[in-house]
């Protein structure tokens, strides 16, 4: 499976404003490997930058000058993507802005026709009701390192929510069908320690009543908070 974990800075909010893209970051994961095969691009986007955008990534109208336009890197930026599983935190705001810039290129298309495109906030809200969601919140949940990110930064911000995606979607990187390492590739009797099979055996303590009837109250509690979505019921 190819994963296409992407992120966008724009000039500002509303590509219907005449706002434009000026930097895409994707990192590629396949198979829940992060392959080092990123994809980085800045891009001139022929008008000034809202000064509230300008503080949120650090990027100038001079420091894009000489760069090129959306339509000049177009055919390598869809040849690197088309076929792959776009992963985007709140995905209609990089959508949004990527289907104007090929209506804007002359292209008859749309992301969604190039790709598949699942929205990490979206599952993020699923996984997480009622929390904040947000990139640097679920760093801090699944202990992301996102001290780097001073600014907001696309490549930056898809390399921080590559890890992010892996940690919310089970975490494991690799299986392997080698009993003799683990998944990590360390060999397993380092890892493994046997227990002695005439070892005294552990004491089963039963929850008494009270405990049960605290333990359905906190489950009734939980199935009201997530809309009936409670995964010890299912």
């Amino acid at each position: 499976m190819r994963h296409i974990v992407l992120d966008t800075e724009t000039t500002g909010l509303d590509p219907n404003d005449g706002h434009r893209i000026i930097e895409i970051g994707c990192v590629e994961v396949i198979n829940r490997r992060l392959t080092g095969n990123d994809y980085h691009q800045y891009l001139q986007p022929d008008r000034e930058i809202d000064a509230g955008a300008m503080e949120v990534h650090g990027i100038t109208n001079e420091m894009l000058a000489d760069k090129p336009r959306f339509a000049d890197v177009l055919a390598e930026f869809l040849d690197y993507i088309e076929g792959a599983e776009l992963v985007i935190h709140n995905a209609p705001f990089d959508v949004g802005f990527l289907d104007v810039e090929l209506v804007r290129s002359g292209k008859n298309l749309t992301m969604r026709d190039v790709c598949t495109v699942t929205d990490s906030l979206v599952m993020a809200r699923q996984k997480h009701p009622g929390q904040k969601n947000t990139l640097d919140a679920l760093c801090k949940r699944y202990d992301v390192d996102n001290s780097a990110r001073d600014l907001h930064g696309a490549l930056l911000d898809a390399q921080i929510l590559a890890h992010v995606y892996l940690a919310m979607t089970g975490g494991q990187g690799a299986l392997s069908l080698d009993s003799s390492v683990d998944a990590s590739g360390m060999p397993a009797e380092e890892k493994i320690r046997r227990l002695d099979a005439d070892r005294q055996r552990l004491r089963t303590i039963q929850p008494s009543a009270d405990e049960l009837a605290l333990h359905e109250s906190r489950l009734d509690a939980v199935d009201k908070a997530s809309e009936g979505k409670t995964v010890w019921r299912q």
